[in-house]
């Protein structure tokens, strides 16, 4: 019942964000708050997405409002369309700048904020985001520290990641 409810949410949440202008693919992983810009129609999010918790998608630049006062810059402000291509993740509370493309295959660490293009198959984390491995090399870390996880993992996640997990104590 709860992974329906969760369907639901997911359906429903992309639904809004597509009436408000984003171009955004229906299989697309939102697990919590997203906050965008004031001009969602320059956000664009590609297939196989996943989404964490309290990103932030920025389509303009607010701090031009300080050089607004002079009448030669009245109406001075930075927008830019940010796109996130196919399979990618992005990471929690990560924040994205005006103008940025995240490449196909990549990861935006959680926290990181991101000023620049990331190249596709990547990782990038930090503050500012900068590239930390490749795609390719972070599957390979996985793979050899991750455990694999048996049948157990799907009808007692718990019990199983508790055994591989102990406590310290």
């Amino acid at each position: 019942m709860r992974k329906m409810i969760s369907n639901y949410r997911r359906k429903y949440y992309i639904n809004k964000l597509k009436k408000r202008g984003v171009q955004i693919s229906n299989d697309c992983r939102i697990t919590g708050k997203l906050t965008i810009g004031s001009e969602p129609y320059l956000i664009s999010i590609g297939k196989s997405v996943t989404i964490s918790d309290d990103v932030v998608i920025h389509t303009h630049d607010g701090g031009s409002w300080i050089f607004r006062n002079n009448p030669k810059h009245k109406y001075l402000i930075k927008y830019g369309r940010v796109t996130i291509h196919d399979n990618c993740y992005i990471g929690h509370r990560a924040i994205i700048l005006p103008g940025v493309t995240i490449g196909p295959n990549s990861v935006v660490g959680a926290g990181a904020i991101v000023t620049k293009d990331v190249e596709p198959n990547s990782v990038v984390a930090g503050v500012p985001a900068k590239t930390i491995s490749s795609a390719d090399d972070y599957l390979t870390n996985l793979i050899n520290k991750v455990p694999e996880y048996d049948s157990r993992f799907s009808t007692d996640r718990k019990n199983l990641l508790l055994e591989l997990y102990p406590y310290p104590w």
